[in-house]
């Protein structure tokens, strides 16, 4: 979240106003259409990062308290698309993980207050639903504004400002932050588990042509800053994109641990994940893992790369990737929704590909064979080729 010509977001993040900005203007619906999906896509704020629009006190008197199993519970058995209903599930797993450094409980033992209402639970779901609906490429989340001063009033009462869950979430996502300039809560605990969820990196907003904005607001009307939050939403200027690749050859890990592996580096950010067979010195067969990750995540592939492989070393280089402009939207398959990626290069149409995930479980659920599903997702999207 950012301000829309700084570096930093100068006003904050917080549940509430994420629900309503996210989409184009007129909400989440704004990017479920073919033709809109945006590469990369950009989180700019302008919300003090707690103005709740119901209008009321700033005590949270939310309701009941909700342990986190049953906040799981409730979004595990909610009719939610999966994509959805992990991003909101994430979200609350980095709250409770929060909320339990905070009070010095196992994560289990967390029992949330405030966000356990289920206006909050509304708030996350949403803002995780007009993510997904948008279908981004990418989201880039700059310097988060937090706030301080005064105490706010929670339901253990005074907390200072930034809160310790705030602080053990922006730290876990290792987001870069300032203090702001209100003397205030400018981001929630809530707020700050969504951005770190949604981004796929921090830093400026890239090149990008302007395509939409979105506008979200709370109930509190700051003298200091605007109460909104507001993404903007545009496609990439650049085909290029700068990113690092790291090689490390290995002839004495089990090959069954290979598949976990490759799961584990993609689960940690990188963007592929790949091995090549060679033969090594004295004639001995191996693999060379490489892997192709952004600057961002290149910790965290390190560490899987060293701690989940026999590796003791690895290289690393920078190389430049270009990519044709993508989008998504979907077609129907006996009541199967089957999304399609549809790539462009320079305006024309290059590629119209259905999402294999998406296949293997409509499949699964019409009890057909994956290539015969397969082949009705291809047909059903043959005129998007023109």
């Amino acid at each position: 979240v950012g301000g829309e010509h700084t570096p930093g977001a100068s006003s904050g993040a917080e549940g509430e106003a994420e629900a309503g900005a996210p989409g184009a203007e007129g909400g989440a619906e704004a990017g479920a259409g073919p033709g809109h999906v945006p590469s990369p896509t950009h989180l700019s704020s302008d919300d003090h990062g707690h103005g709740h629009g119901h209008g009321h006190p700033h005590d949270h008197s939310h309701g009941p308290t909700r342990p986190w199993s049953e906040v799981r519970r409730i979004l595990e058995a909610a009719d939610l698309a999966d994509a959805v209903r992990a991003r909101a599930l994430d979200t609350f797993a980095r709250l409770a993980r929060a909320e339990a450094n905070a009070h010095g409980v196992e994560v289990d033992g967390v029992h949330f207050h405030e966000v356990g209402a289920l206006d909050a639970i509304a708030d996350i779901v949403g803002v995780a639903a007009a993510s997904v609906s948008l279908g981004l490429e990418q989201v880039v989340v700059s310097t988060i504004a937090l706030g301080g001063g005064r105490q706010v009033k929670g339901q253990h009462g005074g907390i200072p400002i930034p809160g310790p869950a705030v602080l053990h979430l922006v730290a876990e996502a290792e987001a870069p932050v300032i203090g702001g300039t209100a003397p205030y809560e400018m981001t929630t605990p809530t707020g700050a588990a969504l951005l770190a969820t949604l981004a796929d990196e921090f830093g400026m907003m890239p090149p990008m042509r302007v395509t939409r904005t979105g506008v979200g607001a709370g109930g509190r009307d700051p003298v200091e800053v605007p109460n909104i939050l507001r993404v903007i939403v545009g496609e990439t200027t650049e085909r290029a994109a700068t990113q690092l690749v790291y090689e490390t050859n290995i002839d004495d890990l089990d090959p069954r641990l290979w598949p976990p592996v490759l799961q584990r580096l993609l689960e940690a950010g990188a963007s592929d994940a790949w091995l090549t067979p060679i033969l090594m010195k004295k004639g001995r067969p191996a693999h060379t893992l490489s892997v192709l990750v952004s600057s961002t995540n290149a910790d965290a592939v390190r560490r899987v790369v060293l701690t989940e492989t026999t590796a003791i070393g690895l290289r690393e280089y920078d190389i430049r990737k270009h990519a044709a402009d993508r989008e998504f939207t979907s077609v129907d398959v006996d009541g199967q929704s089957i999304s399609i990626k549809i790539a462009r290069y320079d305006g024309q149409v290059v590629n119209v590909q259905p999402e294999y995930e998406d296949v293997v479980a409509a499949a699964a659920e019409l009890k057909q064979p994956v290539k015969a599903i397969m082949a009705r997702a291809v047909a059903a999207a043959a005129d998007l080729w023109s």
